[in-house]
């Protein structure tokens, strides 16, 4: 199991790059989104 994410990881390097930077561009616009009432 440890050497297929392993190998799973070493295969998709790039997507998996990809994946995170989208992941926590959503969880800026999210926090942003909910922090855009207290401004007003």
């Amino acid at each position: 199991m440890a050497q297929d994410i392993k190998r799973v990881i070493a295969r998709s390097h790039d997507t998996i790059l990809a994946d995170a930077l989208g992941m926590v561009s959503l969880i800026v616009m999210l926090f942003g989104a909910l922090s855009l009432p207290h401004l007003f």
